[in-house]
């Protein structure tokens, strides 16, 4: 009876501790683009003005969380850090990639009539609405829900117009188990989506 019973207990006391495991994961932000943009350049020209991302999440510290079966929520932080500078950094490397110099700028009153005034052949400005992806434990899998909303504005000199586009997208999806890896895969995904979808016309 001993014998059967200090197994028990030990495997009991394992399994206490393992629920009560909470955390933070990181997840790094590297979104690259295979696309190719054939029509950027001719519409917003090879200068471009970029101000930083604006995140406007009410909860800016986190990109998501992890709710085990039983015990305490993990988190997820982008790496860089924070999301912000994580996605200004990538839309960078994005704009190089397709030949496009970016100017860094620090404001911008996103009117029209500024436009005229500028050194650069437009001007972007990304809001960040949503970022969250929520992964949830059941019985046999983890289910993942993705929302992402970003903002564009989008100045052309040329054109002596400012492009507001709104680009959302939310998504589900399962795996047999939890992974940050999944996570990290879903997140660029994401991005590559919505940064697919802008820069292959913008407006």
């Amino acid at each position: 009876m001993r014998r059967v019973r200090i197994p028990l207990i030990i495997f009991i006391i394992f399994s206490i501790l393992s629920c009560a495991k909470s955390g933070t994961y990181i997840i790094s932000i590297q979104y690259k683009s295979l696309k190719p943009f054939s029509s950027l350049q001719e519409k917003i020209g090879s200068r471009l003005a970029v101000l930083p991302v604006k995140d406007e999440r009410t909860n800016p510290l986190y990109i998501g969380r992890y709710l085990p079966l039983q015990g305490i929520s993990s988190y997820f932080k982008s790496d860089p850090f924070p999301l912000d500078i994580a996605l200004t950094q990538s839309l960078s490397n994005l704009l190089s990639q397709h030949k496009i110099q970016v100017v860094p700028i620090s404001f911008w009153d996103g009117k029209p009539e500024s436009l005229k005034g500028m050194d650069t052949d437009s001007v972007l400005m990304i809001e960040i609405k949503k970022f969250w992806i929520e992964g949830k434990a059941s019985a046999f899998r983890t289910e993942f829900k993705s929302q992402v909303h970003f903002v564009f504005h989008l100045g052309v000199k040329k054109e002596s117009k400012v492009f507001r586009r709104n680009i959302e997208v939310e998504k589900e999806e399962s795996d047999w188990r939890f992974r940050p890896e999944k996570v990290e895969e879903m997140v660029n995904d994401l991005l590559g989506e919505i940064f697919n979808s802008f820069f292959s016309n913008p407006y």
